[in-house]
């Protein structure tokens, strides 16, 4: 003020021609420096071009949580009004290693709606486990008695096989049976081939089945149980209340064939059709037995012994009648020479007529034997035997059906009791879960309220309803925390897992904590597309290396994350970078106006961008561009509302700051 003030003095002082040409050069001096030290007047800041070390960082801010964490949620199945919270910690409690083991109870639901449904299962389960029992009795009994049944068939089929054979004859009695087929029919319900398949059947069957029967006997239940060892069935006594062991289908796959107790083989096919065997189906054959009237065909029975009866019978007629004839014919000559009287001759006579009725009648009566006694009994004893194969098959397929439907029925009850004893399982365990215990340790935080058809929520604390599958309380693990940030796209491929970060946290800002990347998203983040859909952001998780008290989940805080550090470059601020037509220029301060330069940019950071070529150290930059160019850029639609100045072409994207970098700015 006191140098201005000589001036005007000086002035004064001077004549007027003087005095106007000093103001004139005055004033035409100051126009000059001005527009040499600014180039579009003193509103326009500019920057000195630097040349040294710049740092490639990233800067983010984010929010503080646990890398792990116990969510504890509502696992009971309630109806859409929730179930009520009885008791619950407080908010802000510590979990500590001593609650854990004590197993301390965090959360108390209502269980009393629960406790009337255990009540009303019971009682469908003992029915459920009295009708097991029953229809695996029955069972049992229909397997013994298929076994009586079939044994009473083979008796008959095996004496009345003795009777065809004590008549023919073994060998006659085999060679008729195989000339006709009755062999097939006979091995298709014999005891050895039902037998077989009937106690794999039974295995199967028992497999599939059941747990064991139980009998409840005042306090003391009687169990079989089925020793896998040993393939035995014995019995032992269960002190407690009537409810089968949960391991009893696996003892009961163990039964094998022949473990049924008593049991020694059941003459049922299990899986025989109706159509299997055709001993249900056969005719008796008619056979034509005259070719088996021999003697010398006949095996050792009761009809070749007839025959030689017969024989021995002809034979004894025969010799008596040729004695009969010997002695008449020596009579006759005798009473031709008249030595004896008539009444020898018509004695002798008779004798011999007899004689020969007797051989006439022994041979009548073999021939009769051997024309109608022989084939009838023969085909009576064909035909028992034949009727004896029939009562087998027919004996054995009623075992069939009514062995299917016993194990039907069985089948059935097991699956019934299956389902209440899952019911009544499912319900103890819902049970279980309204009482939360504490796994972990950790800070308690409280869930959100939950959120309904309406945008209602209610808040969670001691008597407020909650649904299933809702978040209660969380438990996060304070030893391990993490800061989340989102990295814009055009940062996100120089962030790699494993580089190092500094965090500040905005309650301590003295205190700088070390970080590391542990993940970084393949996806851009979806929350942030519908209230921005052109920017795209990565969310990357930088773990906090060590543990700190001080560390409460939530926190907000920054994150700088070093990706490149460049020794000796030269850099300009951001924002007096603007592309133009695919290039990207600045505008340097001239003398009289800013002068356009073209130039190569390189890495950058929040603030600086490293300069390749075109500018040179010292040189100073317009900040943002000159007010005539703003206007054209207005009117050719690349005015600053549309792009950002300092966004690189090659760079841009809307999250690259604009902001006025001031000399102290990281480098």
């Amino acid at each position: 003020m006191q140098k201005l003030n000589n001036i005007l003095l000086f002035i004064r002082r001077q004549p007027r021609w003087r005095q106007t040409v000093v103001v004139v050069l005055m004033v035409l001096l100051a126009w000059w420096g001005l527009r040499r030290g600014t180039g579009t007047g003193p509103q326009v800041p500019t920057f000195a071009a630097r040349r040294g070390p710049l740092e490639i960082n990233v800067l983010e801010g984010g929010s503080l949580s646990a890398l792990e964490s116990q969510e504890v949620k509502c696992e009971v199945r309630v109806g859409y009004q929730g179930t009520k919270i009885l008791r619950i910690v407080e908010e802000g409690y510590l979990v500590t290693e001593d609650d854990v083991k004590n197993k301390k109870e965090l959360v108390e639901l209502d269980s009393s709606e629960l406790q009337k449904q255990i009540a009303q299962q019971e009682l469908q389960y003992q029915q459920a486990v009295a009708s097991l029992i029953d229809a695996q009795q029955n069972y049992e009994i229909q397997l013994n008695q298929n076994q009586s049944d079939i044994k009473a068939a083979e008796q008959k089929t095996r004496f009345a096989r003795m009777d065809l054979d004590k008549f023919l004859g073994d060998s006659v009695t085999s060679q008729i049976i195989k000339e006709y087929g009755l062999d097939k029919i006979l091995a298709d319900a014999s005891t050895n081939n039902v037998t077989s398949t009937t106690r794999a059947q039974e295995a199967g069957a028992t497999a599939e089945v059941a747990p064991p029967s139980v009998i409840e006997n005042g306090t003391t239940t009687i169990a079989t149980v089925i020793d896998t060892t040993s393939q035995t069935v014995h019995t032992q006594a269960i002190t407690g209340v009537l409810k089968l062991p949960a391991a009893a289908n696996g003892a009961a796959a163990a039964m094998v064939a022949g473990s049924h107790p008593g049991a020694t083989n059941v003459s049922s096919d299990l899986e025989l059709d109706a159509g299997d065997s055709e001993a249900g189906s056969f005719a008796t054959p008619i056979i034509d037995f005259s070719k088996y009237a021999n003697i010398e065909v006949l095996g050792d029975g009761e009809a070749k012994q007839k025959l030689r009866s017969f024989q021995d019978d002809l034979q004894a007629a025969q010799k008596e009648l040729g004695q009969a004839k010997a002695t008449f014919e020596g009579t006759q000559r005798l009473f031709a020479k008249q030595f004896v009287a008539r009444t020898e001759l018509v004695r002798d006579q008779l004798t011999q007529d007899s004689a020969e009725l007797k051989v006439k009648t022994a041979e009548t009566a073999g021939a009769l034997y051997l024309k109608y006694d022989f084939p009838k009994t023969a085909e009576q004893s064909l035909t028992a035997y034949t009727d004896t194969i029939r009562e087998l098959d027919k004996s054995r397929r009623m075992a069939i059906s009514k062995l299917a439907q016993a194990r039907a029925r069985l089948r059935s009850a097991q699956g019934q009791y299956a389902v209440q004893n899952r019911q009544l399982n499912d319900l103890n365990e819902q049970l279980d879960k309204c009482t939360i215990i504490a796994q972990k340790t950790g800070l308690v935080v409280y869930g959100g309220g939950r959120d309904d058809d309406y945008g209602n929520g209610e808040p969670i604390r001691e008597g407020a309803s909650v649904r299933e599958r809702q978040t209660i309380i969380t438990i996060p693990d304070m030893t391990h925390m993490a800061v989340k940030v989102k990295i814009h796209e055009s940062y996100i491929k120089k962030i790699q897992k494993g580089i190092k970060a500094r965090i500040t946290v905005d309650a301590f800002p003295e205190t700088v904590l070390d970080g590391e990347i542990s993940k970084v998203g393949v996806l851009p983040d979806s929350q942030n597309r519908w209230m921005n859909p052109d920017m795209k952001v990565y969310v990357t998780t930088i773990t906090i290396n060590g543990t700190y008290d001080w560390v409460k989940p939530g926190m907000s805080a920054k994150v700088e994350i070093l990706v490149n550090k460049l020794d000796d470059v030269v850099y300009i601020p951001v924002q007096a970078v603007t592309p133009d037509d695919g290039k990207q220029i600045c505008y340097v301060a001239g003398a009289f106006k800013p002068e356009r330069r073209e130039i190569e940019v390189g890495e950058f950071n929040d603030d600086f961008i490293q300069i390749k070529s075109g500018l040179n150290e010292g040189e100073r930059v317009l900040l943002r561009l000159p007010e005539a160019l703003e206007a054209d850029g207005a009117d050719n639609g690349n005015s600053p509302a549309d792009q950002k100045p300092g966004t690189p072409a090659k760079l841009s994207s809307p999250a690259m700051p604009a902001k006025v970098a001031s000399t102290t700015g990281k480098a």
